[in-house]
């Protein structure tokens, strides 16, 4: 059984970080592009940030470029999502999202969420002002 679970979320005031994880199990992720994306209350699931397998190919949301960066571990089956300079619109809770196909389609079709096949439960992020 595949699972992606997220981990790394909190309460935390503005200007602070704040690192995600996400642990795959069950199959590995290796070859597979890997994708974070957030909800908010009342907002549809909007899209942060993707990598692909190799690592040196990553993509951000333009709300989160420059602040949040994307990294992965193969090793671990794990992608992370460093998350610098909160800002309480960040408030959201953040998923994490593994493609099967290992073929890799470029990085404009890994922002969409229907490039994901599989996905974490979430974790909350809350940033106060």
């Amino acid at each position: 059984q595949v699972q992606l679970v997220e981990s790394g979320g909190g309460l935390v005031q503005a200007g602070d970080s704040l690192r995600l994880s996400c642990a795959a199990s069950g199959r590995t992720f290796s070859r597979n592009a890997m994708g974070w994306f957030r909800q908010a209350p009342g907002k549809e699931r909007e899209f942060v940030a993707t990598i692909r397998w190799t690592g040196d190919s990553t993509y951000y949301a333009d709300s989160v470029k420059g602040r949040f960066t994307i990294s992965r571990d193969n090793a671990k089956n794990t992608v992370y999502l460093q998350m610098n300079s909160l800002k309480p619109e960040d408030t959201a809770v953040y998923y994490c999202a593994a493609a099967q196909s290992t073929f890799y389609s470029g990085t404009a079709y890994y922002t969409k969420s229907t490039a994901y096949d599989y996905w974490g439960q979430g974790t909350q992020v809350t940033v106060s002002s």
